[in-house]
């Protein structure tokens, strides 16, 4: 079995069963090389339509968005909208955003709130529930064409953790037989307790799975972000695979990489941790080996002060990045204090572009040194109370997304990178053990592409 070229990391070795940080047993992925074509063909991006993006769970959104009975937001996924607004019995219901009259979309905004659905077409109105409540003119339509009365088309809609899932498979078996988490894993974060307070759409010229394959890893940071190296263990990370294509990697963070010969000496990155944790600087420590445990110890005296119920967390939660992978799109940062939700979108028609849609939650609390961690990229001066849910930030091809040093470096890789993947040199990728979170991810897309699943 591979082994580090340093001794690994794990978190918490000691971790037993039930402990959200245990080690997840090996799984034997196998040596496949995939044809680089996945990643630029048009008929493999028909075939993930057909096979894959119709029949599974996908986060269309989070509940806080909706908070109240008539408030909607708009999920868009290739050629498909898809609006989920909340039910007056606090329910989430989600509907093709389309008129069955005239084929007019319903909703033409991202989010909002409303008693009813109005076509701008030619008025017809609908429920909160989908129904149709009202045809203009309804005495001079045969009534045998509304025998049946319209509705909007209905999808399986669930909630779980915070977030809302859709599923265009009607005949779906139930979110709980995909998801590959375990049980409180994503509940002790708390996410129906967080608030958007930014939301980017950036558009970016590479595969939807060239985003996932660069974001799946931790092997890059040394080339890419080598300004990393100060405050994360890259060679340390703890890496778990999980049913139905579904991982994580638990990175440390408030160390300096394994790379590095010198690990005592302070540095700026450091210091900026602590004082992000509100320490003040007579309370940091000499040695850059202590950093990381004086935050964590800073974090439960905020806990306290606040009332945040840290006890539910482990010392590595309140430092660390535990980057979860939910299948087939999805990379979840997560970290008490907020959360960094990103969706590699497909775009509609190119195979060799997509959308990078990320959320940025946060948890408020009466404190202003309270924010998300700064590799989220949050802008100085954004308003992180959560009293106002910001417009989405459209993005357009070619331009940098602005979502911080590190996020922005990559957006500047990966359309080199996808040209690269088109080469007649390029034979499919070698993927080491640091990345078999990429292999996990498609031995699960190829059982979806070959109808296993």
């Amino acid at each position: 079995m591979w082994k580090s070229p340093v001794e690994t990391w794990l978190i918490d070795p000691k971790a037993g069963e039930g402990n959200l940080e245990a080690k997840q047993p090996f799984i034997d992925n196998g040596l496949d090389v995939y044809d680089p074509a996945r990643y630029y063909s048009a008929d493999f991006m028909r075939r993930e339509w057909t096979n894959m993006w119709t029949h599974c769970w996908l986060i269309a959104g989070v509940e806080t968005d909706i908070p109240e009975p008539g408030d909607y937001s708009v999920f868009r996924l290739l050629a498909e909208s898809i609006v989920i607004v909340r039910q007056q019995d606090g329910s989430v219901k989600a509907f093709y955003n389309v008129c069955p009259h005239r084929g007019n979309q319903i909703v033409l905004n991202d989010r909002g709130s409303v008693k009813q659905f109005t076509c701008t077409f030619h008025s017809w109105q609908y429920g909160l529930d989908g129904k149709c409540t009202r045809i203009t003119d309804e005495d001079t339509v045969n009534p045998k064409l509304l025998s049946e009365r319209p509705r909007m088309g209905s999808i399986l809609c669930t909630t779980y953790a915070g977030l809302v899932f859709i599923n265009l498979d009607e005949n779906a078996a139930p979110l709980s037989a995909q998801m590959g988490l375990p049980k409180g894993y994503l509940e002790a974060y708390e996410l129906d307790k967080m608030h958007c307070v930014r939301h980017v759409v950036s558009e970016w010229a590479a595969n939807w799975k060239t985003g996932i394959d660069a974001f799946y890893e931790t092997y890059h940071l040394h080339a890419v972000h080598p300004e990393t190296q100060d405050v994360m263990d890259d060679m340390g990370v703890q890496v778990d695979l999980y049913p139905n294509g579904y991982s994580r990697m638990l990175v440390p963070i408030g160390v300096k990489t394994q790379r590095q010969t010198d690990q005592d000496s302070m540095n700026p990155s450091l210091e900026y941790m602590m004082a992000e944790a509100s320490m003040s600087p007579d309370e940091y420590p000499q040695n850059a080996r202590e950093v990381r445990r004086s935050i964590q110890q800073a974090k439960r005296r905020r806990s306290e002060k606040y009332n945040l119920g840290y006890e539910r967390f482990t010392d590595a939660q309140l430092t660390d990045s535990w980057a979860t992978g939910l299948f087939p799109n999805v990379q979840i940062g997560l970290h008490p204090e907020g959360a960094f939700l990103m969706r590699f979108m497909p775009h509609p028609t190119e195979p060799e572009r997509f959308f990078y849609d990320t959320m940025t939650l946060i948890r408020p609390i009466p404190d202003p040194n309270y924010t998300t961690p700064g590799w989220m990229g949050l802008p100085e001066g954004t308003d992180t109370s959560g009293e106002t849910r910001p417009d989405t930030e459209y993005v357009p091809l070619g331009q940098p997304p602005h979502l911080g040093q590190v996020l922005d470096q990559d957006s500047d890789l990966l359309p080199i990178v996808q040209r690269g993947l088109r080469s007649a040199g390029f034979k499919g990728a070698i993927w080491g053990e640091q990345e078999q979170r990429l292999r996990h991810f498609h031995k699960e897309l190829e059982r979806y592409l070959n109808s296993e699943k």
